[in-house]
């Protein structure tokens, strides 16, 4: 236990309590009644870590692991992929501050450059580390199917009441979260099927518009508009689900 706490940055406390919680359990115990782990809670530990970036509570975070749709290789590459723009943002930040020293050494103005310099420091050191998306549906358990097979968002949870009445559902959409809420007249929340619009709309990022395109179509998708290339520089279509949310999904015309 005292390796894994030392290698992961936790406290042999927080190791305890994840053991305690049913969260994290050791591999196996020496004679002497040592604690051992194993790749398998190396791995899981790792999964423990990723939704505790996604700002999951430690009791969602146990509904979520033994999701057996889970895959080790696309959380990797999905990790990769929120490293590389961090390792982009902090490039483009250490050049834009040599570029600003070479100027003031000549007896230049810092300028407009000094504010863009701030604006990409904010987004390396910004309180806030993680969006989550909240959307209404009558049926959350139609739309949670929905959403996974037609829309291809990953794999999430649904929450039922003592009733069995789902209260709450969650999807993953690239390094977010789409959370399910019931409607409820104390917030004033309703789906678009109930109000007869639609109020906001859902952008997601894909790597081939067009092969998602033609998938969701396939699967019965109503779409409101083919893919196209926008002048805003993104190509995307869009689709409605089932109660009317409307969603968009695009990519980048520069992206490879």
């Amino acid at each position: 236990m005292g390796e894994l706490a030392r290698a992961s940055g936790l406290t042999v406390r927080t190791l305890h309590h994840y053991e305690d919680i049913g969260l994290l359990r050791p591999s196996s115990r020496t004679p002497a009644g040592h604690r051992l782990y194993g790749p398998e809670a190396v791995e899981r530990l790792y999964r423990i870590w990723l939704l505790r970036q996604l700002g999951l509570s430690l009791q969602e975070i146990g509904l979520t692991l033994d999701d057996p749709a889970w895959d080790l290789r696309s959380s990797l590459t999905d990790h990769r992929r929120r490293l590389d723009r961090t390792l982009e943002t902090a490039t483009r930040l250490r050049d834009r501050i040599g570029r600003l020293l070479a100027t003031l050494e000549q007896g230049g103005a810092a300028g407009d450059e000094l504010l863009t310099i701030v604006e990409d420091m904010t987004m390396l050191d910004s309180p806030v580390r993680q969006r989550i998306s909240i959307l209404v549906y009558a049926d959350l358990e139609a739309a949670h199917d929905e959403l996974r097979d037609v829309f291809g968002l990953g794999p999430g949870e649904l929450t039922r009441d003592a009733d069995g009445r789902v209260v709450h559902g969650e999807l993953l959409a690239g390094d977010g979260l789409v959370w399910l809420h019931p409607e409820t007249e104390q917030y004033g929340l309703a789906s678009p099927r109930t109000l007869g619009a639609a109020t906001a709309t859902m952008a997601v990022f894909v790597d081939d518009v067009d092969e998602h395109h033609r998938r969701a179509r396939a699967k019965g998708a109503e779409i409101v508009y083919e893919p196209l290339d926008q002048p805003y520089g993104y190509r995307e279509y869009s689709a409605r689900d089932r109660e009317g949310h409307l969603w968009s999904f695009m990519k980048p015309l520069t992206e490879d």
